[in-house]
């Protein structure tokens, strides 16, 4: 990376000495087009510099449930489920949807993502905690304005050699079927697996395989990282306790709006970073909000690096 920086900091000197001697009062359109890469490849370094705590490198688990509301919050769960993936496909990087539950009339129930590629959770720690969405919607037959919320969870994927220690008596395996359209066979056995460790009462589940077995393997995987989460959280208690930062998916506890009506604006109000173009977010134009996020927790902590936001607590809808 630093080697393309020097190679495109010189490219840009080049262009600049030859506009000088050319007398040219502008900046030529092709030198423009040379210096804004430059500045581009310049702020991606920025933002890799700030990804150093050693979690950071991993692939991430993105966990997208909806708050109260009914459909309305469902389907505002599946737009952000959009724009994720959207964003992953801008950044090359791959994914695999380990478990999705459809609302009844619209939208998710639930969905679990696992995002492969380099630095994955770094970025997208960024995105842990509860949206606001607010527009006329598309449900309300008196085309009302509505406000809803979803909650977004994501967790480092722990890898293959981290040593969590699950012990089967420790496990509450339940089978049941699966939801969904109808006359699939992974609606007609019990293929659909849901895991639950005791002593945290954290569950993993996964329907999305027509074998028992590869739900189970999933959603062991799941609880793997979900356990390899708190085990973190527990390191980091000294300096923030976990019980302080849980907040209910409801007002007052967004991380970020986005408003469709009366106005368009897209704000987080962690950082005061917002955009009017809400279309290019829905679409998965979200960096310029990881990098501000990203700037502000830059000060490194005793472990190295930020932390990162901890899990939020869901409203049942």
């Amino acid at each position: 990376m630093w080697e393309e920086l020097i190679s495109r900091h010189d490219e840009v000197e080049i262009h600049l000495e030859l506009a000088l001697e050319e007398g040219v009062g502008l900046v030529p359109a092709e030198a423009a087009e040379v210096l804004e890469g430059y500045l581009s490849a310049l702020e991606e370094a920025e933002v890799v510099h700030l990804l150093s705590h050693p979690d950071d490198e991993k692939d991430a688990l993105l966990t997208i449930h909806p708050g109260a509301g009914g459909t309305e919050s469902q389907d505002w769960a599946e737009m952000l489920q959009r724009m994720y993936l959207r964003w992953i496909e801008r950044h090359g990087f791959q994914y695999q949807i380990l478990d999705y539950q459809p609302g009844e009339e619209a939208g998710i129930k639930d969905v679990t993502i696992e995002v492969q590629g380099e630095r994955a959770y770094g970025y997208l720690k960024a995105e842990a905690g509860v949206h606001r969405l607010v527009r006329i919607s598309p449900f309300d037959a008196n085309a009302r304005r509505h406000t809803s919320f979803a909650s977004v969870f994501v967790y480092p994927a722990a890898a293959d050699d981290v040593e969590i220690e699950i012990s089967e008596k420790e496990l509450r395996i339940d089978t049941y079927r699966a939801s969904g359209a109808g006359g699939q066979h992974v609606n007609k056995t019990d293929s659909a697996v849901r895991v639950t460790h005791l002593p945290t009462g954290i569950v993993a589940q996964c329907q999305n395989e027509r074998s028992q077995m590869k739900n189970r393997a999933t959603a062991m995987k799941i609880l793997k990282a979900r356990l390899y989460d708190l085990r973190r959280q527990k390191q980091q208690a000294e300096r923030q306790k976990l019980e302080d930062t849980k907040k209910d998916v409801a007002w007052g506890s967004q991380i970020r709006s986005y408003v469709f009506q009366p106005y368009t604006m897209v704000k987080d109000h962690r950082t005061h970073e917002e955009t009017g173009n809400i279309q290019a977010v829905m679409d998965g134009n979200i960096d310029r909000f990881i990098r501000a996020f990203l700037l502000q927790h830059a000060i490194p902590t005793a472990e190295g690096g930020d932390a990162g936001p901890s899990e939020q607590k869901v409203t049942p809808s």
